[in-house]
């Protein structure tokens, strides 16, 4: 299969997931905690970036493909879950912007919840609907920005004190569009699996006066 500009992006994002975690895992060891904290910051952003490349390829110049529809959300959502989890645990956490539980459960829950709705549609569509939503995209955006805020943290609020106060902000409102995003999707996922039904009914119906 011919891969395209975009799809080797989207490969390479998901190929420095292994380390960006690597790095957030070691920055717990006080002897180069700083250093690998840095190191996964800077292993974000090129994802980060990269996420917009592959996107603006795929948009822009034609590249889009099933294989990108499939291959780009699931990137995200592993780099998004890998982070949130490692940024919540006590061991692993960044001092003083420990990520709340209850936020990492309304991201991975929409995700879980999505995987579920794809799973529930292939069985009674035959196939998988994948189309991104304006609340999915706001959703990625907050929680982009959200562990972009944690990881800089520590440094940001020796200069500026409010910035702790401006991240747990952040951090509910990257939950509440996880949680609008996960409506969405649920929703979405209902008329899309109606409009299938009833389109094969009218086909059926159709076959039958011919």
């Amino acid at each position: 299969m011919f891969l395209t500009l975009a799809n080797l992006v989207t490969i390479f994002r998901i190929l420095l997931i292994l380390p960006f975690v690597v790095c957030l895992v070691k920055s717990a060891n006080p002897l180069y905690s700083l250093s690998m904290r840095w190191a996964a910051l800077g292993i974000f952003v090129i994802m980060s970036a990269s996420d917009a490349l592959d996107g603006y390829l795929a948009r822009v110049k034609k590249q889009a493909t099933p294989l990108g529809a499939f291959l780009d959300p699931l990137a995200d959502k592993l780099m998004i879950t890998c982070a949130c989890v490692i940024l919540s645990l006590p061991q692993t956490a960044v001092e003083g912007f420990r990520l709340p539980l209850t936020v990492v459960v309304l991201i991975i829950g929409k995700d879980t919840l999505l995987l579920l709705g794809f799973v529930v549609t292939y069985f009674l569509t035959g196939g998988i609907h994948i189309k991104p939503i304006w609340a999915g995209k706001a959703s990625t955006f907050f929680q982009i920005c959200m562990v972009l805020s944690i990881l800089i943290g520590p440094e940001v609020s020796d200069h500026f004190q409010l910035w702790a106060v401006l991240v747990s902000i952040l951090w509910w409102l990257t939950g509440f569009w996880a949680l609008i995003a996960t409506f969405v999707y649920i929703w979405r996922g209902i008329r899309y699996i109606e409009w299938f039904e009833n389109n094969t009914e009218t086909e059926s119906q159709e076959r039958k006066h011919e």
